[in-house]
């Protein structure tokens, strides 16, 4: 129990600047506040804080240390809530990034749902279609489409993500439909910008075998919301996902063509920097994202 009111006394110090600040949130006197400290600094053998009669500043190894402390307390603050009997209950702030189109579908929508089941958690979501460095932009998480690239991140594959080649009803009527991949090269193609594109290209199975058609085209544009609306003026054919096209598929507004070439699904994945130590919050995001996606009906719904 002595160590563990240490930890605490020494991240409140820490925290709040001062031994008074922190003697005055608990209710005890400075001194009390003073002599913690100096026990911990006496049992680990290292000075953490040097003080003067204005300020409180962190050594190096009180600096190091405050990240383990603050961890070590968060740990067991979660595994407390975990198994109280008001059940699990989560606070602090998260931030979580994800592509444009498909969080503004499909993220943002469930950001009001969660909150509602966890309101003393608040959150920031960022939609952007560049590739967000998570640790050092400080996002907890992000939902990322497609094949991921190499890195030391931690992902879940959360659901499938199947890739269709459309086009309107009046472009196949006026250019006709493609019948086979290597037709393609005869189409009006409407592509993502190569600055903009992280993928080989469009994916169909050849004889068994992925093979990656990366079309000439006469437009091409950065953002995928504005080739889906182009794709529907009828102005060539697109390469656009199923969460993006199924209602305009299901009306009539755009056709799927090449179906018998398209190559099995991608993955829509939640990405994050450890597995260990994550805060209750993102353990709960998590989980909620993985029960709404995992659920076939979620995606026929849309």
């Amino acid at each position: 129990m002595d160590r563990l009111k240490q930890l605490e006394t020494f991240v409140a110090v820490a925290q709040r600047g001062s031994l008074t600040a922190a003697a005055n949130a608990e209710g005890v006197a400075p001194a009390v506040i003073g002599r913690r400290i100096d026990a911990l600094e006496e049992r680990l053998g290292v000075k953490l804080l040097v003080r003067t009669t204005r300020r409180i500043s962190l050594t190096h190894e009180g600096s190091a240390f405050l990240e383990d402390a603050q961890r070590l307390l968060a740990d067991l603050a979660n595994a407390e809530a975990s198994v109280s009997a008001g059940g699990v209950k989560a606070s602090g702030h998260l931030r979580i990034t994800a592509p444009a189109g498909f969080g503004r579908r499909h993220v943002a929508p469930l950001v009001p749902k969660f909150l509602s089941r966890h309101p003393e958690v608040s959150m920031s979501l960022n939609l952007s279609d560049r590739l967000v460095d998570l640790v050092n932009e400080g996002f907890d998480c992000a939902i990322r489409v497609g094949n991921l690239p190499d890195s030391s991140l931690v992902s879940v594959r959360l659901a499938d993500n199947r890739r269709l080649c459309v086009a309107s009803p009046v472009y196949l009527a006026r250019c006709g439909t493609p019948l086979h991949p290597s037709d393609i090269a005869r189409h009006e193609c409407l592509t993502l910008s190569s600055e903009a594109s992280q993928t080989r290209g469009w994916a169909f199975l050849l004889d068994g075998e992925p093979a990656y058609v990366r079309p000439s085209a006469k437009l091409d544009c950065s953002d995928g919301q504005v080739l889906h609306a182009w794709c529907l003026e009828g102005l060539g054919l697109a390469w656009r996902s199923w969460w993006e096209v199924a209602g305009d598929i299901r009306a009539g507004r755009l056709v799927s063509v090449l179906d018998e070439f398209i190559a099995p699904p991608n993955g829509i994945y939640a990405v994050f920097a450890q597995r260990k130590h994550q805060p209750l919050r993102l353990r709960l995001w998590l989980d909620f994202i993985k029960e709404v996606y995992g659920d076939p009906a979620y995606w026929r719904a849309d």
